[in-house]
């Protein structure tokens, strides 16, 4: 089985790999130890010591905060305990209406925003987009998952969280 060095996934997750590299590197058999190498780029990247324990999304993490579990930005910015959704604590933009529709569909047709709201979830410090949902009106802010930490890393990982 072919093993990368830490430094290949990290030109791997920075987008700087040739396509046909990246392309080989996506379609083979994972590494044992891809997934501590992506974590460890992934906390090469970030300003704050609190170790990563899991990705949610390009910026977004689940990590160890003290004795806590917490939802963390890139920049820090801490969303809370990882159990609660922590869309609750974002920054939200409610496009709901024609006017703020337009902005992001400027050419094409809207969707009816009487059946429809899209919903931006930013972080309060840095300005990043870590997520977007298309709802009805109304309809609660969706809880992406709560993960089995614990599961995940004995069951997947093969070691103790």
């Amino acid at each position: 089985m072919t093993s990368y060095s830490k430094e290949v996934i990290a030109d791997l997750v920075g987008g700087t790999l040739p396509w046909p590299q990246t392309r080989r590197i996506m379609s083979a058999y994972k590494d044992d130890d891809r997934f501590f190498k992506y974590v460890a780029v992934l906390q090469d990247r970030v300003g704050w010591k609190d170790p990563i324990l899991l990705p949610v999304g390009d910026h977004l993490f689940i990590c160890q905060s003290g004795e806590e579990r917490v939802t963390k930005c890139e920049c820090g910015h801490c969303f809370g305990d990882y159990r609660k959704n922590w869309k609750l604590k974002a920054a939200i933009i409610v496009r709901d209406t024609e006017e703020s529709l337009r902005e992001i569909y400027p050419n094409s047709d809207l969707p009816d925003p009487e059946w429809m709201e899209i919903r931006e979830f930013i972080c309060p410090q840095c300005g990043t987009l870590h997520e977007v949902e298309a709802a009805a009106p109304g309809y609660p802010i969706v809880h992406d998952f709560e993960p089995d930490l614990e599961g995940f890393y004995r069951d997947w990982l093969g070691k103790p969280l």
